[in-house]
């Protein structure tokens, strides 16, 4: 139902704008109060700066103050923590006592995008102070604000459960993707099949094949093996039981050397995309948000082939050490915080080698051996030719990277479903606030119960109590 009651006003009209103070690097400390910058509003574990000495109480930010951040990254916000001092490029938003804090705080959620797409910065964009005070607010009675924020808070609380529904189930798919991999590399998807198998290889024939193949695909692409080191006793004992006919073995053993990608400077536009570690995506290459290369000896050199895995060897330390498989979408090269690990293909198949690095033993072996530096980790060459693998026949693999898909192809339906009822979530958000804003999210008995409230009058008359409150705001300051 729409209210006839709202009126027009800015945002100049409704509250005062109070800019935060421009810190010097030398007034920071590690006592004393937080200095809130955008980065502490954006992320609850960022850091903050401190310091013990006294400014402006116009710039002293308490608990349940909201704030708007304008610059670079922008936003509403309550501040949910104690006493603190406001950094530049947030305002302190001081509404004025006619006007109910929340309702502004959702108003100006609701324009945050509207917001991002005038803003001004081709780097790192920003509102400026007189566009923002000039954003028009539709403006209702006081009680009807209270009621609209009343009825926000419960459509949200709403939605905000059905989100974290939906965000556990993504948890547990999670959860059981892994379990999917671990059941995989420890035999049990194939325990049936194996029963059925007549003749199988033991594992000293496979230690025998891979010797000779390894051997044959160095001679055919005229390269020199480099010697790997077979896992040692007390290596395999600290490894998990394999099935008969499986045997540990070092990933350096299957392959006829590790190639890192190139390091020359990739472009924005191009001949040949350039794989980067952004696009290893859970498994698969991302094909968005690529750079490129006219550079012809790197496309030469490093140009990818289908069944090509390749491996993640610098990034987070959460990150570093996942995979993906080239499936030959488009003709590419790959950059240098890749690995292409050029396995024997003959040997191991392409996505039981992808399925396998991006297990959780592998992540565990690969957390163990990894360096860490600034915000950065890194696996090498030579470690990830050390991670033990557990090895099959060539036509147990494909069994294997069958079961596997099959269970895991209803995951990213699931997944899928998922990803869309979240975007419908956050549409339904935005549609709250239109609604809100509108005047259309109260029902008539709702606005009935609004006028019936003892504090009720005209949104023309709070309109004038604003302006002329404001105006007595400024008389006094100038006494």
């Amino acid at each position: 139902m729409t209210s006839n009651h709202h009126v027009i006003a800015i945002l100049g009209d409704v509250a005062e704008y109070i800019n935060g103070r421009a810190f010097k690097p030398s007034e920071w400390g590690k006592e004393g109060l937080p200095i809130i910058r955008i980065k502490n509003l954006n992320d609850e574990n960022s850091k903050f700066n401190y310091s013990n000495e006294v400014f402006e109480k116009r710039y002293l930010v308490k608990k349940g103050d909201l704030l708007f951040a304008w610059s670079a990254s922008l936003g509403a916000y309550i501040w949910k923590k104690d006493e603190a001092w406001l950094n530049q490029h947030i305002f302190l938003v001081k509404p004025s006592p006619f006007i109910a804090k929340l309702y502004l705080y959702y108003f100006l959620d609701k324009i945050t995008q509207e917001l991002y797409s005038a803003a001004h910065g081709s780097g790192m964009v920003h509102v400026t102070k007189k566009k923002f005070e000039e954003t028009k607010i539709g403006l209702p009675p006081l009680s009807e604000q209270r009621s609209i924020v009343s009825k926000i808070e419960q459509l949200f609380s709403e939605l905000d459960n059905g989100i974290a529904c939906l965000k556990k189930a993504q948890e547990q798919l999670k959860v059981y993707r892994q379990a999917v991999l671990k059941q995989a590399f420890e035999g049990e998807l194939t325990k049936s099949w194996r029963e059925q198998q007549a003749n199988l290889p033991s594992a000293q024939d496979l230690l025998d094949t891979i010797k000779t193949e390894r051997e044959q695909a160095a001679k055919n692409q005229g390269k020199k093996l480099k010697p790997v080191t077979p896992l040692a006793k007390v290596e395999l004992d600290e490894l998990t039981e394999l099935p008969d006919g499986w045997c540990w073995i070092k990933l350096g053993e299957l392959t006829i050397g590790v190639e890192y990608g190139t390091s020359t400077k990739s472009l924005e536009k191009g001949e040949v995309p350039v794989i980067r570690m952004g696009n290893i995506q859970q498994g698969r290459i991302d094909w968005n948000d690529l750079a490129f290369t006219d550079d012809k000896a790197d496309i030469s050199k490093y140009r990818l082939l289908k069944g090509d895995v390749l491996f993640n060897r610098t990034n987070s330390p959460e990150l570093v050490g996942k995979a993906a498989i080239y499936n030959g979408e488009m003709p590419a090269i790959f950059a240098g915080y890749l690995i292409r690990v050029n396995q024997i293909k003959e040997l191991l198949h392409c996505k039981y080698l992808n399925f396998f690095l991006n297990s959780h033993p592998a992540k565990v072996y690969g957390n163990s051996v990894k360096t860490d530096g600034v915000n950065q980790s890194n696996i090498n060459g030579e470690k990830l030719k050390s991670y033990p693998l557990p090895y099959c026949s060539p036509k147990e693999q494909e069994q294997i990277v069958q079961e596997i898909e099959a269970r895991l192809s209803v995951c990213d339906n699931m997944e899928a479903t998922i990803r869309e009822s979240l975007e419908k979530a956050e549409a339904l958000r935005q549609s709250i606030l239109k609604k809100a804003f509108e005047g259309k999210l109260l029902s008539e008995e709702e606005l009935t119960a609004t006028r019936n409230d003892p504090d009720w009058e005209p949104a023309e008359k709070l309109l004038e109590r604003i302006r002329a409150e404001k105006n007595q705001s400024k008389k006094q300051a100038l006494t």
